[in-house]
This record gives C-alpha cells, structure tokens and sequence, in this order.
C-alpha cells in the first residue's frame, strides 16, 4: 500500500488531486451536516446544475471557469434563501425552478457553441485529475477561507442549524448566518464540480453527514465522524480509480456508499443487542 502511495505522490496531477480533494471533501462534510439537518441537503443539487450553466458560459466565452462560476453559484445560493423564506414558491420548488432552469442554459449554450464535448462530460461527471495549478491554488485558497469561517462561526450556525426560532429568540441574526451557510455551500459546490461533477458533488455533501448520524447523536461528533467519513471515501476513491482506471467521482461515491451501508449494519446491530431479551 505504502509502495502505490509513493506511486501515486511521484505524478503531480495526483498530488494535486489529494490536495484540493481532501480539503474540499472536508469543508463539504462540515456544511453537509447543518444542510442535512436544515433539510436543504438538495441544496447542493440545485447550486451544482447553476454551476454547470455557469461553466458552459465560461466555455463558450473563453473565460476562467472558475472565476465565472463563483459569483453566479452565490447569487444563486442567496436567490434560493430568499425564495425560500419570502416567496409563495418554497424549498424544493424553488430548488426545480432555478436548477432546471440552469441546466437548461447550459445545456443550449453548449449546444450553440462548442457542443457536447470532453469538457462537458469533465463538468457532468468530474475530472479532478485535468486541475490546473491555477485551479488548485484558487481552490486552495477558497476552501481555506470556507473552513476558517466555518470554525469562526461555528456556535452561531450550531443555534440556526438545530432551533432558528430560539436563536432568533435570544438575538443571534439568524438570517445573516444562513446566509453565510449558503455562501460557503456555493463556494464549495463550485470547486467540488471540477472534482465529482455537476450530478455527483451532492453525495460529497449529503452522503458522510447521514453516515455519520447513523451512530452519533451530539452535533461535534456527527460533524468529526462525518470529516473523517469523507476523507476516506476521497482517498479510497482515488486509489480505487488510480487502480482500477474507473471514473473518479464515481468511485468516490460508491466508498461512500459502502461505508453508510456498514455504518446502518452497525446500528441496525446495536439495536437488536439492545432490545435482546
């Protein structure tokens, strides 16, 4: 194992591919369990098919994708919010609007320009191994400053994630803060795309948050569980592909799978041994 690793270290498409995948597999557990507990987990499904729309544009226009990107994923996200909290078209029907929406631009920029090419099918289904340097110092950068915040304000999204009303209640601005969890969950569905692709990026969200809460039960728990969780499946993942020269996100997704199956057995487990007579 150790002999593959250093394999995989000597190419600097993989160190880059460890790099940017492990700090963005962490900064997508943290948000996925407030997401997951907020029931805005398809959040992320919607933000990932703007960001599509927003890469086919870029492509179309010859620009970073990156930096074309991010600004229409965030005001996407805050779209969303107020939607969801001003308007008569709430959650999940704000969520199809936008996101179709979005898929549907892309779809017909890309139609109209350069077509349905290699770098279409990189947004829809990932290619963290095609990451330039510029892209990784950017993600880098961006996920670093999501973490940081995260950590700074940590206690305020703990009070909005698990009762809104009593932290509004006792002054805390709840709707600053949420609106902080859909700015980083934006900045993290963009550089996650590049990663596992507009159809996949959700489960890097959703999938070590309900792991996790399959056995733990106290919110800084769930959340380190969840950390760990998604580092794993990322690095599995990645050998798994690197082995076996199977898609990226894919096997990404599938250790994550496996690992919330052994997580249910384990608790499907205790609770036979616990109500054992």
């Amino acid at each position: 194992m150790i002999d593959l690793l250093q394999e995989m270290f000597s190419y600097p498409f993989m160190v880059r591919a460890f790099l940017v995948g492990t700090i963005v597999a962490l900064c997508s557990s943290l948000l996925g369990v407030s997401l997951v507990l907020k029931r805005y987990a398809m959040i992320g499904d919607g933000l990932s098919h703007v960001g599509f729309g927003a890469l086919a544009l870029a492509t179309a226009t010859n620009m970073a994708p990156l930096k074309i990107s991010i600004p229409i994923v965030v005001f996407a996200a805050f779209l969303l919010l107020r939607m969801s909290e001003n308007s008569k078209i709430k959650g999940d029907a704000a969520i199809a609007l936008i996101s179709t929406g979005a898929l549907a631009i892309g779809v017909m920029v890309i139609s109209m320009t350069t077509g349905m090419n290699t770098d279409v099918c990189n947004y829809l289904f990932g290619s963290i191994l095609s990451m330039s340097q510029s892209d990784v110092n950017l993600s880098m950068i961006i996920s670093t400053i999501v973490l940081v915040l995260f950590v700074l304000f940590y206690h305020r999204i703990f009070a909005v994630t698990f009762d809104e009303s009593f932290a509004k209640a006792t002054g805390t601005n709840t709707e600053l803060y949420n609106m902080l969890i859909a700015l980083l969950t934006a900045l993290i569905i963009v550089l996650g795309m590049r990663m596992m692709g507009a159809l996949l990026i959700t489960s890097l969200i959703v999938f070590p948050a309900l792991t996790s809460m399959r056995l733990c039960k106290n919110f800084k728990t769930v959340i380190i569980h969840a950390a760990i969780i998604s580092v794993f499946c990322l690095w599995a993942g990645l050998v798994i592909s690197y082995v076996h020269a199977t898609p990226t996100g894919a096997s990404i997704v599938l250790c994550n799978i496996v690992i919330f199956f052994l997580y249910w057995l384990i608790y499907t487990g205790k609770k036979v041994i616990k109500y054992e007579p």
